[in-house]
């Protein structure tokens, strides 16, 4: 099964025309489509972007003479929204992929950015996300295929180029996908992803053209290539259900590349029409091919050891409706349980100052895992680790993970703390607190020795007798994502 995606930027049409015509000669039989393949679209993914027409939002683009907004009727761009699902259209797109549960996703975009010779880039899943074997058959036979056929074709493609101004001697690194992009997300369920960016100063016939092309080798190379496609595909899914160690991030890794020839042209300054001042411009005049390193290999930055199971309270409901829209099965408590279990503690994190697609991300998240006894209700979710989908649970459910609930703030409220005290009446209660544990009068008296501003500042000095002591909410800072490890029952 390949699923074809269009529209998510309705601004970038290429895909959106170019998947009409290949159905429409598919239909009329002017192009055969092979027996062992199934080819399902999404004509137009953001239909409010699409009917918000105009010829002005992309100012970098070279026609049509009209086309769609890259927001949607929310202003949300759609292509950060896979895991976080705040528009309808995402939540679509989950029930349509688990659906259909395609072996590969094409998602057609149109590029921004440098200016060069080749009309069509690619974007391929992040070899490192899929798995060893599944990894290294994207790499090494399926997407050299691609390539050599679109030259074939007459189209020098390359893979995605990520720099606008800078210089490609430096090389080009492979696009970092984290779930919120189509191709991030596919990879969470062991599909094969590409995006296809063409390029935008290119005529839009050539852009769609191309866009043509590239779905016609991919379904020609999905037919030769279906056995290894399901084989491994299926022994990558085996893989993760019995799968411990997790990668939650990555980095490049900038001592291993490859070298591809890339065609581009010489920058130049000139003086700007505009403002008068000097600025940077490629000179088609001036064309060069050159060999540059491509750097496509990632490396964890950041795992961990995968619990049996995790535990939710209840009622954290939409964090629950995600994971189930995504295909994940849950189980309930059937009476209220006290549990051993690890627990989080957030400590440090930083909040975006400005709002990022409706949201205020959480990033450079500090933890400590500690284990607590929890009271647990009837009805809270279990959701055990020996799925299909265990790569998109633990990449959702741990607070570090690059496009994790926690980092999309569907877990703020745990930031802010509810309840305190007035220092006149917990004065006499704090001293009752140290009467009563002699380990935390020493602690504190401890502390005073060693810091002489918190010794000379009483109102210090009861906010940590008050975070201390019994009295303390525990819910506050505390993650209400559980982590069991024991034997499952």
């Amino acid at each position: 099964m390949i699923l074809i995606n269009n529209g998510i930027h309705p601004g970038e049409p290429d895909g959106i025309d170019a998947s009409m015509m290949l159905a429409r000669d598919i239909l009329n039989k002017k192009v055969s489509l092979p027996d062992n393949v199934a080819l399902a679209f999404i004509p137009v993914y953001n239909i409010g972007g699409c009917l918000n027409r105009n010829s002005y939002s992309r100012v970098n683009q070279n026609g049509p003479n009209s086309y769609g907004f890259r927001g949607n009727a929310q202003n949300l761009d759609l292509n950060r929204d896979f895991t976080k699902c705040d528009s309808r259209e995402a939540k679509s797109f989950a029930e349509i992929f688990h659906y259909l549960d395609p072996e590969i996703l094409v998602d057609n975009h149109v590029s921004d950015g440098a200016d060069y010779q080749a009309t069509m880039t690619l974007i391929s899943t992040q070899y490192d996300k899929l798995g060893n074997e599944l990894g290294r058959f994207l790499k090494e036979k399926f997407e050299p295929q691609l390539y050599r056929q679109m030259k074939a074709k007459g189209w020098d493609m390359v893979p995605y180029v990520n720099f606008e101004t800078g210089s490609p001697d430096q090389g080009i690194e492979q696009f970092y996908d984290p779930p919120r992009y189509s191709s991030g997300y596919a990879a969470l369920f062991q599909t094969l992803s590409f995006i296809p960016e063409t390029h935008m100063l290119k005529p839009f016939a050539d852009r769609v053209k191309s866009t043509y092309d590239l779905m016609e080798v991919m379904v020609q190379q999905a037919s030769a290539k279906a056995y290894d496609i399901i084989d491994k595909r299926k022994k990558a899914r085996e893989q993760v259900q019995h799968q411990q160690h997790f990668t939650l991030s990555w980095k490049m890794d900038s001592t291993s590349y490859t070298s591809i020839p890339f065609k581009g042209y010489e920058q130049g300054t000139k003086v700007s029409d505009a403002t008068g001042l000097p600025t940077m411009f490629y000179d088609r005049t001036k064309p060069f091919t050159r060999q540059v390193k491509y750097y496509n290999v990632y490396t964890s930055s950041d795992s961990i050891v995968a619990p049996t199971l995790y535990i939710i309270p209840q009622g954290w409901k939409t964090v629950i409706d995600l994971l189930q829209l995504n295909g994940v099965k849950v189980e309930r408590l059937n009476k209220d349980t006290l549990m051993s279990v690890q627990a989080y503690h957030i400590d440090d994190y930083k909040s975006s100052p400005r709002a990022y697609e409706k949201h205020h991300r959480n990033t450079n998240v500090k933890t400590t895992l500690s284990g607590q006894i929890i009271q647990f209700l009837k009805g809270d979710y279990i959701i055990r680790l020996n799925q299909v989908k265990n790569r998109y649970i633990v990449e959702m459910l741990e607070p570090t993970g690059d496009d994790s609930f926690f980092s999309w703030n569907f877990f703020d409220a745990i930031l802010q703390q509810k309840e305190g005290y007035s220092d006149y009446r917990w004065d006499d209660m704090a001293a009752e607190v140290l009467r009563n544990d002699p380990t935390l009068k020493d602690q504190l008296e401890s502390k005073k020795a060693g810091d002489a501003k918190f010794a000379a500042n009483a109102k210090d000095q009861l906010n940590y007798i008050y975070k201390n002591s019994k009295y303390f909410e525990p819910a506050y800072l505390r993650y209400p994502v559980y982590r069991f490890s024991g034997k499952q029952r």
